[in-house]
């Protein structure tokens, strides 16, 4: 029994250092990598695309370019199989490796936290040019692609921005406005298509 319990205590480790070489951060040259703001166009009467028992109501056509910060990963309970990623997006002057040296980022329980010790850029730039974004995969395909982000890569998405709801009341609003900050501040996207950048 002690040697089985050694033994899979040795693949999860294993695992879990081939799955941190596999996701481990690109390092990138200073310099604005992902200079544009995300382009919004918003829809009165949005669609309704049908996720199991998960309603999604399209609110705005979405599309950005932006560098990954940090990534989280969640795979349990009905949360994880609609939203199996989350991913920390900078773009501007927090797509700079310079700026970006005096921060830094975090992901807990759906959130994005950063932290600095002296201001490399104004704090509202910091906050209208970053947002942690709830990332709804099309498809198996686009699932595939998220599994391969890594922090550090600039990424194209294009999707819509949706509200999430079940049956019973649960409801799960995007926002839809890089001005918000806290609670209900992250953009719910349903990603369509999702590609790395080459700089």
């Amino acid at each position: 029994m002690r040697k089985l319990l050694v033994a899979v205590a040795l693949l999860l480790v294993l695992c879990g250092g081939v799955s941190w070489w596999h996701h481990r951060p690109l390092h990138q040259p200073p310099g604005v990598l992902a200079p544009d703001e995300p382009e919004q166009d918003n829809i009165e009467d949005g669609a309704k695309l049908q996720r199991d028992d998960v309603t999604l109501t399209t609110r705005a056509r979405f599309t950005l370019t932006a560098r990954v910060l940090a990534r989280a990963d969640y795979s349990w309970g009905a949360d994880g199989k609609l939203i199996p990623e989350d991913l920390a997006l900078g773009w501007g002057r927090m797509s700079d490796s310079a700026v970006l040296a005096n921060i830094d980022i975090s992901q807990s329980d759906r959130f994005y936290e950063w932290h600095v010790k002296q201001f490399p850029i104004p704090r509202r730039e910091i906050e209208t040019h970053s947002a942690n974004m709830h990332m709804i995969p099309a498809d198996a395909g686009v699932l595939h692609d998220l599994r391969e982000v890594r922090p550090g890569e600039v990424v194209h998405i294009e999707g819509f921005l949706v509200d999430a709801s079940r049956p019973g009341g649960w409801l799960w609003k995007t926002s839809t406005t890089r001005d918000d900050v806290g609670a209900g501040a992250c953009e719910l996207v349903y990603v369509e298509s999702l590609s790395i950048v080459t700089l």
